[in-house]
């Protein structure tokens, strides 16, 4: 999919939601700047969070209730990478208790540092790629 804007990234990630259900694992790739976390807000409106949400660069994990029960999940896990050094990382803040829960859906920005805590977990890719200043390819893989 191409997208045009910020707000149409949004729309697209608002029905990717439809398509998620408890225990998924999605995999955001993309340089920075490319709309990851545009992407994560738009699923979250599809899963009716109200919150903002604002990428976990810092805190590394941020946990949402989800409105409409999706697949049976009832929270989003939001997770960033980003700072960590390696995967034995990722364990010390607990993610593994969200991976590939039948009642969560986990959304992981820069996943390369998470890979090797995910085997045998539903896991799914989106990748996102600057075309210009504005334009996205968005590839669900």
């Amino acid at each position: 999919m191409i997208s045009h804007s910020k707000e149409q990234t949004i729309k697209i990630g608002q029905q990717f939601a439809k398509k998620l259900k408890g225990g998924d694992v999605v995999l955001l790739q993309g340089e920075l700047g490319t709309g990851k976390t545009s992407f994560v807000q738009g699923v979250a409106i599809g899963l009716g969070i109200k919150q903002h949400l604002t990428s976990p660069t810092f805190s590394l994990m941020n946990l949402y209730n989800i409105k409409f029960q999706a697949g049976g999940a009832s929270q989003l896990a939001h997770i960033d990478t980003y700072r960590l050094k390696d995967a034995k990382e990722l364990l010390e803040i607990g993610a593994q208790d969200y991976l590939g829960d039948k009642k969560t859906i986990c959304l992981v920005e820069w996943p390369q540092k998470a890979k090797k805590i995910l085997a045998g977990k539903t896991v799914l890719t989106v990748k996102i790629s600057h075309l210009d200043q504005d334009k996205r390819k968005i590839e669900f893989l």
